[in-house]
């Protein structure tokens, strides 16, 4: 009898060990679809950039952006016009000495 009951226990720790891991497996898959699927189907267009196509909803989807940005009053915050502003009189003074030399 106590054989019997040690066969029991290990069946029903193997089927409880069976459904714990097959709930793991569930909930991993779902968190990778809902969180990590979209952001590598964008990766993933960044990596094919040498096929045409990508290239081209690329252009097309910064084109569509710029046109968005012209229908606005303000484009940039002061914040990054003041940065724009420092970065440009940076790439000025660099020019000119590369004038000079």
């Amino acid at each position: 009898m106590n054989t019997s009951n040690n066969e029991n226990d290990i069946k029903k720790f193997l089927i409880k060990l069976v459904a714990i891991v097959i709930s793991i497996i569930i909930i991993i898959n779902v968190s990778y679809n809902l969180i990590l699927s979209d952001k590598m189907e964008k990766l993933n267009i960044i990596f094919s950039l040498d096929q045409k196509e990508n290239r081209e909803q690329v252009k097309d989807k910064i084109r569509s952006e710029i046109n968005k940005s012209l229908e606005k009053d303000k484009i940039l915050s002061n914040e990054d016009k003041i940065l724009i502003l420092k970065f440009l009189e940076k790439i000025k003074k660099e020019f000119k000495e590369i004038e000079q030399n």
